[in-house]
C-alpha cells in the first residue's frame, strides 16, 4: 500500500542502468507514514507521504 491519501503519490517505475548500459526494471516508492489526522474535524488514520506532512497539507491530531 504505497499511495498517499492526500496527493495520490504512488509507486513510480524506471530502469537500473548498469555500466554496460543493460537496463533492468526497478521502482521508487514514496515515503508513506500511517498517521492520525483531522478529516472534516474528525480524527482518522490515513496513509500520508512525508512531503504532504512537511508542507502542512495534513493537520495531525
Amino acid at each position: 500500500m504505497a499511495k498517499c491519501a492526500v496527493c495520490g503519490k504512488s509507486v513510480q517505475f524506471g530502469h537500473n542502468v548498469s555500466h554496460s548500459h543493460k537496463k533492468t526494471n526497478r521502482m521508487w516508492k514514496p515515503n508513506i507514514k500511517h498517521v492520525r489526522c483531522k478529516v472534516n474535524g474528525v480524527p482518522k488514520r490515513l496513509y500520508v507521504c512525508t512531503s504532504c506532512l512537511r508542507s502542512g497539507k495534513v493537520e495531525r491530531v
